[in-house]
């Protein structure tokens, strides 16, 4: 049971390193896409910036978000192996959040704590093999990177891409079998599927699902998952704001930017905190995103561009419970919040100090 106890407090260790270092690209990412989407024109293919400065301001903040989930999975696996882990760790993170295989998986950050904790421990695990002092002074820039990058990411993409794009697939259909049913259960779906894996897999099937249907010229599914899209980051944002005394100073910043990621509908804004606490964080925002979803299309909301957040409003049929639904949906996700997670107390705090 100790060793138990010893193991999880160990990659709990590991994702909050995790965090500490995908932070800064997180709030340089998402101020830089927030500053640039703002001035964007809404377009049938999402928001197009077209003054070419702010362009430039919109490329270095996705070059953040593209960084964020590899740096993510690195300091995981740094955490449980030192620095060889890192290299190998930061390769598989970002295999994680980029579509590979016969199917295209992305796996997004879910996938990328699981890999870095997978090479934290096979790293630790190669750093005990008995080798001649020859080859030791080799072993963490070329056979334990190689060695661990090869074994699980053909791992990664022979055995577990493949059933979760057969997954994925068969999500597909479900949606499309429950197109014109229910449209309390069709929104609750989306919006569940928009906040369970923030840019991973399962978000992707809704995303994919809504721009189907927006081609045939429906947009109340799309409306929902825009909904839904906000939710995360704004509840995050406002639970940090109103209940102080439950996250850490490095939280309370990260709220700041939360804030205006979901404001434009960047349902990553979430992530960190997600990482952070993900038995509490995660069903708060799947129950408050699935009920805006579900508000949103019970409500006739449309909305006409595959983009999210208020930003879009002007590009929305049903502008009041566009805003409405996205209240609840962030209230709800914030009363979760509230009673679940508990105050952060002083030994947190100073692990905290340690990490960073």
């Amino acid at each position: 049971m100790k060793k138990k106890n010893s193991v999880w407090k160990d990659i709990q260790k590991a994702f909050n390193t995790g965090v500490s270092y995908m932070l800064p690209a997180v709030v340089v990412g998402g101020i830089f896409l927030a500053l640039a989407l703002s001035t964007g024109e809404a377009t049938n293919k999402g928001l197009q910036v077209n003054n070419p400065f702010m362009q430039n301001i919109n490329d270095l903040g996705a070059a953040g978000f593209a960084m964020m989930i590899p740096l993510l999975s690195g300091y995981i696996a740094y955490s449980l192996a030192g620095k060889p882990g890192i290299a190998p760790g930061m390769i598989l993170g970002y295999v994680a959040n980029n579509p590979i295989g016969d199917g295209d998986v992305q796996t997004g950050f879910l996938g990328a704590m699981i890999l870095g904790v997978a090479t934290g421990y096979l790293v630790r695990w190669c750093k005990t093999w008995k080798v001649p002092a020859t080859i030791k002074t080799i072993m963490p820039i070329l056979i334990v990177p190689i060695f661990t990058t090869f074994v699980l990411g053909i791992i990664y993409i022979y055995v577990i891409a493949v059933p979760v794009a057969a997954a994925m697939d068969w999500l597909v259909d479900v949606l499309g079998n429950m197109q014109g049913g229910s449209a309390l259960i069709l929104g609750l779906i989306i919006g569940a599927m928009t906040a369970v894996d923030m840019g991973g897999p399962i978000n992707k099937t809704a995303t994919a699902f809504t721009l189907a249907l927006m081609a045939e010229g429906v947009y109340g599914p799309n409306g929902a998952h825009r909904i839904a899209v906000a939710i995360p980051p704004l509840a995050l944002a406002i639970s940090t704001f109103i209940d102080r005394k439950k996250y850490t100073k490095e939280d309370k910043d990260l709220g700041i930017s939360a804030f205006f990621m979901g404001l434009i509908g960047i349902t990553e804004g979430a992530i960190p905190f997600a990482v952070k606490d993900i038995k509490r964080v995660l069903p708060a925002i799947i129950v408050g995103s699935a009920v805006g979803g579900a508000l949103g299309m019970i409500n006739h909301v449309e909305a006409l561009v595959p983009h999210g957040g208020l930003i879009i409003l002007p590009l929305v049929n049903g502008k009041i419970w566009y805003v409405i639904s996205m209240l609840v949906g962030v209230l709800v996700s914030v009363i979760i919040l509230h009673f679940s997670k508990p105050n952060i107390e002083a030994n947190e705090l100073n692990e905290e100090k340690n990490v960073s």
